[in-house]
């Protein structure tokens, strides 16, 4: 059974006022959420342009905590800044903690990583995928939203495929540049040269 939307609210942010609107899986429990601005929800029809888009996974981390090892924080506060600023898009925060592997794993990971081994090794000295992240429930959130076509914000070339292949129109890749510091840099050449990451 594929994941269903459950319900939408006004949410004011620092960055401007969103729509919140909250998916459930009920195969796994898992909750995903879309904050969109400048699309009509619960109208029937499709957005006619091609709308900025964001899959960003949960990171407790650098979204909580503000983290400096990744630049997932400044990720998803650029995005937001980018969609008050264009008046129309969405981010879809996805329930897929540490690239699909979960917060205890993420930590164990992390600590591999305090012993010199980079984001990939140590996912795989613990027998788990390098990224173990799917993205069936975007289609569903983005054809609630009225979204065919994406201007994705994204480095990473692999979020573009998966849309792809599930039928989503991507007509643009949009770079995001953010976050870069001296504790994230390993992680973010990691990305680079293990990861197909486009920077």
């Amino acid at each position: 059974m594929p994941i269903q939307f459950v319900a939408t609210s006004k949410l004011p942010t620092a960055h401007g006022e969103f729509d919140i609107s909250v998916f459930e899986d009920p195969a796994t429990g898992e909750e995903h959420v879309a904050l969109s601005k400048g699309l009509l929800h619960n109208q029937i029809g499709v957005q006619a342009d091609a709308v900025l888009v964001r899959l960003h996974s949960e990171c407790l981390t650098g979204d909580a905590f503000a983290s400096l090892r990744c630049d997932c924080g400044p990720q998803l506060n650029a995005t937001l800044k980018m969609i008050e600023e264009t008046g129309k898009g969405a981010l879809l925060y996805l329930r897929q903690e540490g690239r699909g592997i979960g917060l205890p794993n993420k930590i164990r990971a992390y600590a591999l990583q305090d012993q010199g081994h980079d984001t990939v090794d140590a996912n795989l000295l613990l027998n788990l995928p390098a990224d173990a992240r799917t993205y069936e429930m975007c289609k569903v959130m983005l054809d609630h939203l009225g979204i065919r076509k994406v201007k994705l914000v994204t480095n990473n070339p692999a979020k573009v495929e998966a849309l792809q292949q599930l039928g989503v129109n991507v007509v643009e890749r949009v770079p995001l540049q953010v976050g870069k510091n001296p504790f994230n840099e390993g992680y973010l050449a990691t990305k680079q040269q293990r990861m197909r990451h486009l920077f």
